[in-house]
């Protein structure tokens, strides 16, 4: 591009500089504009000034017009010099503006300057054309790259409220404050009577019926007749479970354990106890030897020392027995399924030979079958029964969800606006009352449905009774599937057992490791209680630890003498330091 367009174009960026610093420091936007963004923009706009001038110098250059040349490399300088004055007057401009614009007005004063010295030695030496003045020079008509043209969304945003572009007026939904609180009464009454009332019925229809169920053993009953070969998939889980867990071998290995640990907890606090004993009876010995006139009234009685470890112990005993107690109580249980544990624990094709089955022994009783059809038949409606019960259900509570009484309060706030003879309005929530009944009312033609479906599973159930009662007297002929169902109930009841003793063994585990690690710091605490005072008891006396005597050396533990005869001697805190000189 050539200079003198390019100092068009510098012409009419310094001017955008200059309109956007008055528009800055003047009219409606004065005091909200940063100073130092104005600063910035006073710069800016001399700076382009100068590089306008500058590269109309260099056109000029390029044109052998070398007077002009020079004046306008003297207005360029002017320019610069400006700014030098407006940084070097105020400091706060070198703090404001950034450095990589000084230095870009460094670089340009710098050139001008240079550019400057060189026209004017050639011009006086060389070419000796005459210098206009800078006022006489003519302008530099501005050349714009690009036409600013305000959006028509900026200049009429009320034409696209409400359109794609803009949205919806962010107050339009904006009701009075009782329609909010007339829909929040809606909703309480909705959930009052959709949740509480509507779903709790079906809920508890639901629950009735699998009661009733449950107490006629259906239907595993029935799955002992149609399923007799297999195994329900809840004991087959089960069975999994166990066999992973290494079977009554596992769970015999968790109850030895706790057996142990409890044992090991027993020592701990035996031997802390212990300890305090050893002390208690060193304590006597000393109130004894020490002389009338002594300093025995310093030294205070053991019991009343303690007190606090006695009280743990006492704490910790408790705990442990109760424990222990627990302990017994998994024990039997286990001992009185391990069994069952066993035969779980085995693989499938095992626990199937065990269970008893009809296949070697089929019934072929017509009646029989009979029974069984009519009893398995009422046993898919109740199931169907449910099943739609449920979708009923779903659907009720979707119905409540999308239920929106807001448009509907605000067409009655408008119609009531419409009644009044007086602008101005003052709403009620009893004025609502009409609309929320007809709301409601809706949900009505639910509580009929409730009262169909008590009615029809009332005579099924009835039905599923009395086939069951006929089916109890066909299957007491067959002594084989009596057997079945009781092998198949114990099962169940057998994956029940071990799954709340291996989860009571686990937890049990978890504690005897925090209980031992209490206890040592219990046995700890009494130990070095009985080191000090046995310590204290030898200074009262008025002896050196190797002249104490033989009845003071038992304390605070008589074992002491049995451990200094073993071969490998290991300090115990609880034994009285004797120094003996070497031979």
């Amino acid at each position: 591009m050539k200079d003198a367009n390019i100092a068009r174009i510098a012409t009419h960026v310094a001017e955008l500089y200059e309109q956007a610093m008055q528009s800055a420091s003047q009219g409606s936007l004065a005091g909200t504009i940063p100073n130092g963004w104005v600063d910035h923009l006073k710069v800016k706009g001399l700076y382009f000034r100068a590089e306008a001038q500058q590269r109309k110098s260099m056109s000029c250059l390029a044109s052998s017009q070398y007077g002009e040349e020079v004046a306008r490399l003297q207005a360029a300088q002017e320019y610069c010099n400006q700014i030098s004055e407006l940084v070097s007057y105020d400091q706060r401009w070198s703090k404001l503006l950034r450095a990589a614009v000084l230095e870009m007005v460094k670089s340009q004063a710098e050139l001008v300057g240079s550019n400057r010295t060189r026209a004017e030695h050639d011009n006086d030496v060389i070419y000796l054309d005459p210098v206009p003045a800078i006022s006489s020079l003519p302008d530099i008509s501005p050349y714009k790259l690009a036409e600013s043209k305000t959006p028509e969304i900026i200049e009429n945003p009320g034409k696209f409220l409400g359109g794609e572009e803009l949205g919806p007026p962010l107050f339009k939904g904006l009701v009075p404050f009782v329609i909010h609180q007339a829909a929040s009464l809606y909703e309480d009454r909705k959930d009052q009577l959709v949740s509480k009332d509507l779903i709790t019925a079906l809920d508890e229809l639901t629950a009735d019926c699998e009661s009733v169920l449950n107490s006629l053993n259906m239907p595993h009953a029935l799955e002992a007749i149609k399923k007799p070969i297999g195994l329900p998939p809840n004991i087959l889980v089960g069975a999994d479970e166990i066999r992973s867990d290494g079977g009554y071998i596992g769970i015999k290995r968790l109850l030895d354990s706790a057996i142990v640990s409890n044992t090991r907890a027993n020592e701990l606090l035996d031997a802390a106890e212990k300890a305090l004993y050893d002390e208690a009876q060193e304590d006597q010995r000393v109130q004894q030897r020490v002389p009338k006139g002594g300093r025995q009234a310093k030294r205070i009685e053991s019991a009343e020392l303690t007190n606090k470890f006695r009280a743990e112990i006492a704490k910790y005993r408790d705990v442990i027995n109760r424990a222990r107690e627990s302990d017994a109580t998994i024990k039997a249980q286990v001992d009185m399924w391990s069994q069952f544990f066993s035969l779980l624990g085995s693989p499938r094709d095992e626990i199937e030979r065990q269970v008893p089955s009809t296949t070697a022994n089929p019934i072929t009783d017509p009646h029989h079958s009979q029974i069984v059809g009519r009893l398995q038949q009422y046993m898919d409606e109740i199931t169907l029964m449910k099943r739609e019960r449920a979708k009923s259900t779903e659907k009720l509570k979707r119905v409540a969800n999308e239920d929106d009484i807001t448009p509907a309060l605000n067409e009655e706030m408008q119609r009531l606006a419409a009644l009044s003879a007086t602008p101005i309005l003052q709403f009620e929530l009893h004025q609502f009352e009409d609309l929320f009944a007809q709301k409601l009312d809706k949900y009505m033609t639910w509580r009929k449905y409730i009262d169909e479906e008590r009615e029809a599973q009332l005579e099924l159930l009835d039905s599923i009774r009395e086939a069951n009662q006929a089916f109890l007297v066909a299957r007491s002929n067959h002594p084989l599937l009596q057997q079945r169902e009781k092998a198949l109930s114990n099962l169940e009841t057998a994956v029940k057992r071990y799954r709340e003793a291996s989860f009571n063994l686990h937890d049990g585990a978890r504690f005897y490791v925090s209980l031992e690690s209490e206890l040592q710091k219990l046995k700890g605490g009494c130990l070095d209680f009985a080191m000090a005072r046995h310590l204290d008891a030898l200074e009262q006396l008025g002896l050196s630890h190797g002249e104490t005597p033989t009845d003071l050396a038992q304390a605070p533990e008589q074992a002491s003498n049995a451990a200094m005869q073993q071969p490998n001697l290991v300090w115990d805190p609880t034994m009285p330091l004797k120094y003996t000189t070497p031979k």
